[in-house]
């Protein structure tokens, strides 16, 4: 299964030991799973990183947005879509998401964002929660 998360889950799974830090490590931890990346997705990581909010947990932790990264980098495989479709009339970055998803062709989609989630679905590709593909690859470990 190739997997894209979007970038609030990315953070949440970077900095945070909930449900899309379960994620990230059962994608680490699986053959059968690939998380799948894109360049633009990465610079606007990097720049929620930075922000102040992401900063005070970098500090908690003890790590930099420089060690975080590198360490989500090596878990990604990295694709560059070719163009970005207008999908997601809320937000056009949204849109990145789903242009990373097409180019890695994705099975899922994982994101904590409404306007992605009410999609549903584009081209194939499930737009689910955290909670819901960690659910199915829970499941599909267990069968």
């Amino acid at each position: 299964m190739r997997i894209v998360i979007d970038t609030n889950v990315a953070l949440s799974a970077l900095l945070w030991r909930g449900t899309p830090y379960r994620l990230l490590r059962a994608l680490r931890q699986r053959g059968d799973l690939q998380l799948v990346s894109s360049p633009t997705l990465l610079e606007e990581l990097s720049d929620v990183l930075g922000r102040p909010v992401a900063a005070k947990r970098l500090a908690i932790i003890g790590m930099t947005v420089k060690e975080v990264l590198a360490d989500y980098v090596e878990a990604v495989e990295w694709v560059v879509p070719t163009d970005v479709p207008r999908v997601v009339l809320g937000d056009a970055d949204d849109d990145h998401v789903i242009a990373a998803a097409v180019a890695g062709s994705a099975t899922l989609i994982v994101s904590g964002d409404r306007d992605l989630l009410s999609i549903g679905s584009y081209q194939r590709i499930a737009i689910v929660s955290a909670r819901d593909v960690l659910a199915r690859i829970d499941a599909k470990g267990k069968a």
